[in-house]
């Protein structure tokens, strides 16, 4: 799939691929080599990847050092953390794994390095929900709030600039994204969930739990009130004041009528909250719904007739890279796409940013399965071996083209983000 760029330049990225050759590490990211042992340099390469969790994990990190020799500390911290650091300190990391939302922040900063999309060998097979804002099948998706293609090109390579039209400069290469919902507890609830009106439905009183990283909470309240049919907005991700003012004190109300049990911040106390019963429905991801299945305990990642509120991630540098461990960050990135990564990541939920590699590392029954929404033919399991779900099973949402054809909304930075900053924090003290 080639996007504008290749249209405009009357290049594909493959010849100036070829042309730029000798720059270190561009064949790391091939399928040719992927699983061979790399040979060993005499300097380590290390590189400090800062980032939340979502796309990290030992067994990620064990297959970049045996593919590439490049060994990755992670440096983990909250969605809110990443952004501070970068701002604040942007000698303290090497790669950037981040969400495209943040980029109105990051970018203006000038703390980040745009990566040259002709050094990243798998740039032309991304997905157009990135490039276009459409499925693969041409199918146009929902655009409002940050959508990944409104912030992936910059005017040039040191421009702080989003360019409209395809550039050769990339803020982020995509990675992973999703579309997210409401995570239930159907043994307990045991009813249909059909709308996002459920979240603040009387019936769960203390039994509810929304996230507590403002910019994403806001979205699931914004889906909320649309729900109840108490406001229709323009821009849930992009709100006016008094619109803020309308999705907290709707939020605040509830708070106050005890409907939540806990304002959430990370993967594992949301996992720990479903798990343990003491939530029913909730804010939820993903890969924290695929963990407590794991466990053995009924949670689903309910599809919702309003849609779904998505996100997106992907990787930069900091400005501060340069030289050998600039080659090593193409190298790692390139890796990364290269499909092992992908399928990983697609076995926990996510989905990947190219879906040809990812594809070409599962199984036929699992790309079934997490992708084409079909019954699994055999045993679903989790990329540590955990059983997730019998043979015959069928996804929840059903098929990539259902679940990322239906997004309402993408995460936002707002540009009344600071108002809304502090009256979610107000909310959150009441």
């Amino acid at each position: 799939m080639s996007d504008a760029t290749v249209k405009n330049s009357g290049l594909s990225r493959r010849t100036l691929l070829k042309s730029a050759a000798g720059v270190a590490g561009l064949a790391a990211g091939s399928g040719a080599i992927t699983g061979f042992p790399y040979v060993k340099s005499a300097e380590p390469k290390v590189l400090r990847y800062l980032g939340t969790a979502v796309n990290e994990g030992d067994e990620i990190s064990k297959k970049c050092f045996a593919d590439t020799g490049i060994k990755i500390e992670y440096v983990t911290a909250t969605t809110d953390d990443v952004t501070k650091r970068v701002i604040t300190q942007p000698n303290s990391f090497d790669v950037l794994d981040t969400e495209y939302f943040s980029l109105r922040k990051l970018i203006p900063s000038g703390n980040i390095l745009p990566l040259d999309a002709r050094k990243i060998k798998q740039f032309d097979n991304i997905t157009p929900v990135f490039t276009k804002g459409e499925l693969p099948n041409g199918k146009k998706i929902g655009g409002q709030g940050t959508a990944p293609w409104k912030v992936l090109y910059l005017e040039g390579e040191t421009s702080k600039t989003f360019s409209k039209t395809p550039t050769d400069w990339v803020t982020l290469i995509p990675t992973v994204y999703n579309a997210d919902t409401l995570g239930i507890r159907p043994d307990l609830i045991k009813r249909p969930i059909s709308s996002w009106a459920e979240l603040l439905n009387p019936e769960f009183k203390g039994k509810a739990a929304i996230l507590n990283i403002p910019s994403i909470g806001i979205m699931d309240a914004a889906m909320v009130v649309e729900a109840t049919g108490q406001y229709k907005y323009a821009d849930k991700g992009n709100m006016t004041k008094a619109e803020i003012d309308l999705t907290m004190k709707v939020l605040t109300e509830a708070k106050k009528a005890g409907q939540f049990r806990a304002f959430w911040k990370d993967f594992n106390e949301s996992v720990n909250l479903m798990a343990s019963g003491e939530t029913v429905i909730q804010s939820m991801w993903s890969p924290a719904v695929t963990k407590v299945r794991s466990m053995g305990i009924p949670c689903v990642f309910q599809p919702l007739k309003e849609g779904y509120r998505s996100w997106a991630s992907g990787f930069c540098v900091s400005k501060a890279v340069s030289g050998p461990k600039l080659d090593w960050a193409y190298e790692f990135v390139n890796w990364f796409l290269s499909g092992w990564t992908g399928a990983y990541l697609n076995r926990q939920g996510y989905y990947s940013a190219v879906l040809s590699t990812a594809k070409a590392n599962m199984e036929p029954y699992e790309w079934a399965y997490w992708m084409e929404g079909k019954p699994a033919e055999k045993d679903i399991l989790s990329p540590t071996g955990a059983l997730l779900e019998k043979a015959g099973a069928v996804r929840d949402g059903g098929s990539y083209d259902d679940r990322m054809g239906n997004v309402a909304c993408w995460n936002a930075v707002m540009d009344e983000n600071d108002y809304m900053v502090r009256k979610w924090n107000e909310f959150i003290a009441s």
